[in-house]
């Protein structure tokens, strides 16, 4: 029996962080024995915002050996890096003629950047959710983890889906979403209104895949809690609950079992306690990364393997929308 299709991807605009991790890498690795994964490295979409070129060259073989490093096999999941696979961009230009302006102008992520920087409002942050939509249909995808912050994309690609079809007859699966409860969405360490973010301008904010161990316990060290000094699982605690989350990720441990531990004790040994469990569970992630990214014979037939695989699947999917848009097939 023919497993589903799950699909998602990572920017890499930068280096990733154990929200990168809980949120999304983790679950990549759980998924694998399921379904049949393309996870995908989306460079095309990192250069909305302006690129160093060799920096963005060193970051998608970061991202694809972290990928692998977090226990994505590639035996089982296919992974490549967006660019090398052309059917993303062809596909996004046929669903933006079929795209309304409206539509792209109620993104919640494009209203925010819009905000931060007028001197960057070029046209790719304002059509990149089509491009995002490409990237999951192409692949006939079934499903797509994400975030809460990511739903909107995930019903434009939907409804492009369905537009899609209604006019030229069936051709894409419309996807649902894989929405992990738990986890999803770890929050800033100094802010835990925001979500955690590689671009915080506080390096305390955030900890890095990468971050050695004494990096690690400074930051959980100077976490933002509160003045309750009673470990407690409560929104009123926002700060405290975000390290709960981490804690209990990281140690497989249920909050419940964490807070019990804990009482009576205070945020003194809590943060301690944190920051082990924190470093042993990078600790085989920096291993094997840096073994890896030594390697990058291993890494480039990783992401060749990867876009020919890609590559067939998407192929049928274009022939398909092509076919039916009325274009004349490819001598």
């Amino acid at each position: 029996m023919e497993k589903k299709k799950v699909f998602s991807g990572i920017q890499p605009s930068g280096a990733l962080t154990i929200g990168n991790y809980i949120g999304a890498l983790k679950n990549f690795a759980s998924l694998q024995d399921e379904y049949d994964c393309f996870y995908c490295i989306v460079d095309l979409h990192a250069i909305t915002v302006p690129q160093i070129p060799k920096d963005l060259r060193k970051r998608s073989l970061d991202v694809l050996a972290l990928y692998i490093a977090s226990g994505i096999n590639p035996e089982k999941s296919t992974l490549f890096i967006q660019s090398h696979v052309p059917a993303h961009s062809e596909l996004s230009w046929v669903l933006s003629t079929i795209t309304y302006m409206g539509q792209l102008n109620r993104m919640t992520q494009y209203k925010e950047k819009t905000k931060k920087s007028e001197e960057n409002l070029n046209a790719g942050l304002f059509t990149y959710p089509i491009l995002m939509a490409s990237d999951i249909l192409l692949y006939q995808a079934d499903f797509v983890p994400v975030g809460d912050d990511q739903k909107q994309h995930l019903e434009l690609a939907r409804d492009l889906a369905d537009r899609f079809n209604n006019r030229y007859s069936e051709t894409f699966k419309v996807p649902e979403g894989l929405i992990n409860k738990f986890g999803a969405r770890i929050m800033s360490l100094q802010n835990p209104e925001t979500k955690m973010s590689k671009s915080d301008d506080d390096e305390n904010a955030y900890i890095l895949l990468l971050d050695d161990s004494d990096t690690i316990r400074r930051k959980i060290k100077r976490a933002v809690t509160d003045s309750e000094g009673v470990v407690a699982y409560r929104d009123e605690q926002p700060g405290l609950k975000n390290l709960l989350n981490i804690y209990s990720v990281f140690s497989n441990e249920d909050v419940e079992s964490i807070v019990r531990k804990y009482d009576g004790i205070g945020y003194g040994m809590f943060k301690e306690d944190l920051a082990e469990v924190v470093v042993e569970g990078l600790k085989p992630i920096r291993e094997k990364y840096y073994q890896l990214t030594s390697s990058k014979d291993y890494l480039e037939d990783v992401y060749k393997k990867g876009a020919e695989k890609a590559s067939y699947f998407s192929g049928k999917t274009l022939r398909k929308v092509y076919k039916k848009v009325g274009f004349i097939q490819r001598a």
